[in-house]
C-alpha cells in the first residue's frame, strides 16, 4: 500500500497535513530524519504510516508513559498490534511482550528510554525485525534542552544492535537551534535531514495581561470567550481551589493533576473531551497526547520556567485552525517566584548526599545493589519520614536524575496480574478446605478464561463490586492465596515510580559532574530570563516566540496584545526622546542585550524603556543581532 492508502484505511483521512508526507517519504527512503512539528501537528502519523507501509516492526522510544499507553490503545482500536514496556510493569508481562515482538506478533513496540538498556531488552532486540526506530520528544537527548533525560543518551548505543539500514526518525515540538544540532549528534545521525514546519500559529492570538487580580480577570476572560478551555496553574492544591472559584461564578469547571487516582483522571478527561466539562484547571500533567481540536482558550495563571514549556502548553489551543487565544496573566510576583525557584533548584552537594542517603534507607537498599530496581514512590511521605524540606528534596531528586543516578516517572497505573499455579484437582481440594475462598476463586475462573494457563489482568475494582466486598478485603484475600501457593499475584500499582539506574553507592562517594552542573545551571537561568523577557517586553508575542525557536524574520502577528496596543506601558513624546538619546549613547559604545539595556535605567522606568525599545526596533533605529541589540547607522 502507498502512504496515502494506509492513511485512508486506518485513519479515514483523505490527505496529509503539511510536511507529514515529506517526513514519511524521507523515512521510507532510509534517511535519518529530524522532524520539528508544533504541538498538534500530527507527529505520530509520521512514524505510524511508514511502519505500516513496510514489513517488520517499529520501535518507538518515548518518556511519557501516559502518552505511550494512549497511543497503544488507539492503535489496538484500529486492529494494529501494539504494545508498551515501561518501568513498574510486571516481569512476566515484559517477557511475554518481548517474545511476541521477536516472533513478529507486534507491529509497534513502545519503550521508555531506561528500558532500552536492560539486559533482557538488549538480548531480545537483536532478534526483533525492527525496520524503523522512532524517537518521540527527541529534545530530551540534548543537555541544551529544557527536559534533558540521561537515558536518552543510550539510544545511539541501541542503534548498534540494529541493522545499519534501520533509519531513525526523531520528533519534537520544541527545539531551539542548538538543540536541533545536538539531537543529530547524540542520536548518531549518519546523514541527517531536518524537516521543519514553521512554529507560527496564524489562528492563535498570544496575549500577556499585567494583572494583580488574576482570578477576577480569569472569570472575565472565560465569560467573554465561549468554548472549551484549559487553565494551567503550578500546584495541585491550586487546581481544586480555582475550579471551585470558577463554579461559584457559574463557569462549569473541574480540576486535574497527576496525584488523582487513575479512574478519576480518566473520568475527568473524558468528561472534558465530550464537552460535559467546559474548563479544566490543571497542572502541566494535563494535555499530553490529548487530541481535542476545538480548545478555544488556554490560560496560564503562572509563568512557566521556560518558553519551551509555555509554547507547548499554549499550543493546545486552536488545533482546528479556528481563532483561539493563549493568555498569560502576569505580574511581578511571577518574576520573584521564578527567581526564588532558581535559588532552590540547584542545592549544595551536602543536601544532595543527604537525600541520596535517605533514599537508600527508605527503600532498604544495600550499597552495591538496586541497579534497575523500581519502587512506588511518595515524595511527601519520603520527605516527612526523614524531615526533609519538600522543595529542596524535589530539586535534589531532579539533580540526581539529570546526573543519571535515578529516574522519576509520573504516576503509572499497572493492573493486577494473576495466574492459578495448581492443578484442577489441587484447586478443588483447596476450595473444600477453605470455603471462604471458594467464591472468589470460582468467580475468577468464570470471569477470566485462561487463568490456569497464563497471567491474566485482573480488574480488581469490578471484581470487588461483583463479589460485594471492599476492594481492600479482596486484595487481602488474593495476598492470602498467594502465600498459600495457590496463585501468582501481583497487586495493581498506581503511584509514581523511582528507578535506580545505577547500583547504590555510599553517599560520601556520590559523584556529580561539576562542569555539567554549572552548564545546566546557566542554561536554566537563561531559560527563566527568556520567559520573563517574553512576558515583560512589549514586542509582538508571536515574533518573540518564533525568534526563540530560530525563526528570526517572522512578521508581526497583528493579533497579540502588543500588536493591538493593549499593553499598559505608554510613553510620552518627551520621555521617549530622552530614552532614545540614552539608548543611542549606550549602543554606540557597544552592543548590549535587552536585559543589559534595561538595567541601565531605574527599575520603575522598565516598562517605558521596553516600549521605547519596541518603537526603535519597529522604526529601524536599532536591530537585533542574535541576543544583542545594536544601533543602526
Amino acid at each position: 500500500m502507498t502512504p496515502l492508502e494506509v492513511l485512508q484505511l486506518y485513519w479515514g483521512y483523505d490527505s496529509f497535513r503539511p510536511l507529514q508526507e515529506d517526513i514519511i517519504q524521507s523515512v521510507l527512503d532510509g534517511q535519518d530524519t529530524l522532524a520539528l512539528l508544533p504541538t498538534g501537528g500530527g507527529k505520530s502519523i509520521c512514524f505510524q504510516v511508514p511502519a505500516l507501509v513496510q514489513d517488520g516492526m517499529c520501535l518507538v522510544v518515548s518518556p511519557l508513559i501516559a502518552l505511550m499507553k494512549d497511543q497503544v490503545e488507539n492503535l489496538k482500536k484500529r486492529e494494529i498490534a501494539a504494545e508498551a514496556i515501561y518501568s513498574g510493569m510486571h516481569y512476566r508481562d515484559i517477557d511475554r511482550i518481548l517474545d511476541n515482538a521477536v516472533y513478529g506478533g507486534v507491529k509497534f513496540l513502545y519503550v521508555s528510554p531506561e528500558r532500552l538498556t536492560t539486559e533482557i531488552m538488549q538480548e531480545r532486540l537483536k532478534k526483533m525485525p525492527v525496520r524503523l526506530l522512532a524517537i518521540d520528544e527527541a529534545h530530551c537527548v540534548s543537555q541544551w534542552g529544557y527536559d534533558f533525560r540521561p537515558p536518552y543518551l543510550q539510544i545511539a548505543e541501541t542503534r548498534e544492535l540494529l541493522s545499519d539500514k534501520v533509519p531513525v526518525l526523531a520528533l519534537t515540538a520544541t527545539a531551539t537551534p542548538p538543540v536541533v544540532k545536538d539531537i543529530q549528534e547524540k542520536l548518531a545521525f549518519k546523514k541527517g535531514r531536518v524537516l521543519q514546519k514553521s512554529f507560527a500559529r496564524e489562528n492563535l492570538a498570544y496575549v500577556v495581561l499585567q494583572e494583580e487580580g488574576k482570578e477576577k480577570k480569569l472569570v472575565e476572560i472565560l465569560q467573554k470567550t465561549p468554548g472549551t478551555a484549559v487553565v494551567y496553574v503550578r500546584s495541585r492544591r491550586r487546581t481544586k481551589e480555582l475550579a471551585t472559584w470558577l463554579r461559584k461564578h457559574r463557569i462549569h469547571a473541574d480540576y486535574y493533576h497527576a496525584g488523582l487516582l487513575q479512574d478519576t483522571r480518566t473520568a475527568k478527561q473524558e468528561a472534558w473531551m465530550n464537552n460535559k466539562i467546559r474548563v479544566m484547571v490543571s497542572t502541566n500533567a494535563f494535555g499530553m497526547g490529548i487530541d481535542k481540536a476545538d480548545v478555544r482558550t488556554v490560560v496560564h495563571l503562572d509563568l512557566p520556567d521556560s518558553l519551551e514549556a509555555y509554547f507547548q502548553e499554549a499550543g493546545r489551543a486552536g488545533r482546528d485552525g479556528k481563532k483561539a487565544f493563549a493568555v498569560l496573566l502576569y505580574n511581578q510576583s511571577d518574576r520573584h517566584r521564578l527567581e526564588r525557584h532558581f535559588e532552590t533548584a540547584f542545592p549544595e552537594m551536602s543536601e544532595l548526599r543527604r537525600v541520596y542517603r535517605a533514599l537508600g534507607s527508605y527503600f532498604q537498599l544495600a550499597v552495591g545493589g538496586g541497579q534497575g530496581d523500581s519502587f512506588n514512590f511518595d515524595i511527601v511521605d519520603f520527605a516527612r519520614t526523614y524531615q526533609l524540606d519538600l522543595m529542596i528534596t524535589y530539586s535534589c531528586l531532579q539533580m540526581l536524575e539529570q546526573a543519571g543516578w535515578i529516574l522519576l516517572t509520573d504516576a503509572v497505573f499497572v493492573p493486577s496480574s494473576l495466574r492459578i499455579k495448581v492443578s484442577k484437582d489441587e484447586l478443588y481440594d483447596y476450595q473444600l478446605r477453605n470455603p471462604k475462598m471458594e467464591r472468589i476463586l470460582k468467580t475468577i475462573l468464570r470471569t477470566y478464561q485462561g487463568a490456569m494457563q497464563y497471567d491474566i489482568h485482573l480488574r480488581e475494582k469490578q471484581l470487588a463490586r461483583f463479589l460485594a466486598m471492599p476492594q481492600q478485603q479482596l486484595q487481602q484475600a488474593l495476598g492470602h492465596l498467594q502465600k498459600a501457593g495457590i496463585i501468582n499475584y501481583s497487586p495493581q500499582r498506581e503511584d509514581p515510580q523511582l528507578i535506580f539506574l545505577q547500583e547504590r553507592v555510599d553517599a560520601d562517594n556520590l559523584a556529580i559532574d561539576q562542569a555539567l552542573y554549572n552548564f545546566r545551571k546557566q542554561r536554566h537561568r537563561d531559560r527563566i530570563q527568556s520567559a520573563i523577557r517574553y512576558a515583560e517586553t512589549p514586542v509582538c508575542r508571536s515574533q518573540q516566540l518564533l525568534a526563540y525557536f530560530g525563526e528570526e524574520d517572522a512578521p508581526k502577528c497583528g493579533k497579540c496584545d502588543v500588536c493591538l496596543g493593549r499593553t499598559k506601558a505608554e510613553v510620552s513624546t518627551d520621555d521617549f526622546e530622552r530614552y532614545k538619546e540614552k539608548i543611542q549613547r549606550l549602543l554606540k559604545r557597544e552592543q548590549l542585550s535587552m536585559s543589559q539595556l534595561i538595567e541601565s535605567f531605574p527599575p520603575k522606568r522598565e516598562n517605558q524603556v521596553l516600549r521605547s525599545l519596541e518603537y526603535l526596533l519597529d522604526e529601524g533605529f536599532v536591530e537585533k543581532v542574535g541576543e544583542l541589540i545594536r544601533w543602526k547607522e
